[in-house]
């Protein structure tokens, strides 16, 4: 469970990221997070990983004070937390399968890392992670000779091979075309429902959003504006959510 208790972000220049954030994330649950550009959602979810640490409030996970964490108990915590990016932060010149390999590197110690001496085991693992997002047949290919749907699926693997509870994705479709983004986030679903892990997406379609997740937080200013099931969300909430401003999908 992610619990977010009155929790403000604000930036060293004096911009308020985040205002007064009230929210509860059951294990399981499949969130869009959506919303201008700027109105905090990338904030939102790269607390939860503390990539940015919050100013105020509590957020909680499975009932740890995050900020309380430092040193090995962070690392340990961050292991089970997995982030993709738009950018799919892959090293393209080196194969799918040692892109997923990489997750491992934390557990293992700086002889092997050095020498890149994976186990039998943990490559087996690693194609497995491939099979589940239907690449496994583009294994031994460089990540530069895949389209960005297909290194979006390898960062996916990688995030998958590392066991996480949780996964948050910031803006992981944003950069492909509307067909590849609707395969991806068809995996993100599958995942989420075959294997109960919770996944929070900043994602810009909202098209996208309403149709493959369960639930919608809308943020306006660093402030949450709606919080529902997708099947509730009106015309009237999304030009609350958008201020009136034309609202984003896949198919423009």
């Amino acid at each position: 469970m992610i619990e977010f208790k009155h929790v403000d972000k604000v930036y060293p220049n004096g911009v308020k990221g985040l205002q007064d954030i009230n929210l509860t994330i059951d294990q399981g649950e499949f969130v869009a997070i959506i919303g201008l550009s700027g109105a905090g959602k990338s904030t939102l979810i790269r607390t939860i990983n503390r990539m940015i640490d919050v100013t105020g409030g509590q957020l909680i996970v499975d009932g740890t004070d995050v900020m309380t964490l430092k040193g090995r108990a962070m690392r340990r915590y961050r292991r089970k937390i997995g982030m993709i990016f738009q950018s799919y932060n892959l090293v393209t010149r080196a194969t799918a399968i040692k892109n997923v390999l990489t997750s491992m590197v934390p557990d293992m110690n700086f002889f092997r890392v050095l020498l890149g001496l994976f186990t039998k085991e943990q490559k087996l693992h690693a194609l497995e992670a491939l099979d589940k997002v239907g690449i496994l047949d583009k294994a031994y290919t460089r990540c530069d000779q895949l389209s960005g749907g297909q290194q979006q699926r390898v960062s996916l693997a990688r995030t998958l091979n590392q066991n996480p509870t949780i996964i948050l994705a910031d803006e992981p479709v944003a950069a492909l075309d509307p067909i590849t983004a609707k395969q991806v986030m068809s995996d993100f679903q599958r995942i989420n429902r075959e294997m109960n892990i919770t996944v929070l997406i900043n994602i810009h379609h909202v098209d996208l959003a309403l149709k493959y997740c369960t639930r919608v937080i809308g943020i306006r200013a660093g402030q949450v504006v709606y919080d529902g099931p997708t099947t509730s969300v009106t015309q009237e909430i999304l030009d609350d959510i958008y201020n009136g401003a034309a609202i984003p999908t896949a198919e423009k």
